[in-house]
């Protein structure tokens, strides 16, 4: 009678966290987002709890779930202008702010898909772009010409004495 009590009550939990998430203005969720995070927020809410998560097989972890990649890793980078993801199959230019709303990091990626740890989280004619509008605006130049001129401007001036101030006559 008590695991039925926690189980409802991790469900419910899970229903109204879900229901806030979704509330919010700020999150722009798309339809097939709702099942992942009302199942995250339940198993998390079950481990939290201490009860075990319905959907886990023969008592395993959930942590050694292996994880399905919508596509292959030559596929997501086959095009330079975007990476397609391995959690749903859909472009990004760059996968950051995709893989934090799943509650990732781009370490915790590579290491659920199994890829490089040089496998970008960019696509290549995006970061081209920002890098050539980067340019274009001078970043990065200005430390480099202050290091190239600095030592030659030091030997080419000499130092100045200092004046004397001027004595008024009375």
């Amino acid at each position: 009678m008590a695991e039925e009590d926690v189980k409802l009550n991790a469900v419910e939990l899970a229903t109204e966290l879900t229901i806030a998430w979704l509330g919010n203005q700020n999150n722009r969720v798309a339809a097939d987002d709702v099942p992942v995070f009302l199942r995250q927020m339940h198993s998390t809410i079950s481990e939290l709890s201490g009860s075990p998560v319905a959907g886990d097989a023969g008592g395993e972890a959930t942590g050694s779930e292996e994880h399905v990649p919508a596509v292959s890793a030559r596929k997501s980078l086959a095009s330079p202008d975007h990476i397609i993801s391995m959690i749903d199959g859909k472009p990004y230019k760059t996968l950051r702010r995709h893989l934090s709303r799943h509650g990732l990091t781009p370490e915790q990626y590579r290491d659920r898909y199994n890829l490089k740890s040089d496998y970008p989280m960019v696509a290549q004619s995006y970061s081209e772009s920002r890098r050539a509008m980067a340019h274009k605006i001078g970043l990065g130049s200005k430390g480099r010409q202050a290091k190239a001129a600095a030592p030659a401007t030091d030997d080419a001036k000499p130092k100045r004495a200092r004046k004397a101030p001027a004595e008024t006559a009375e």
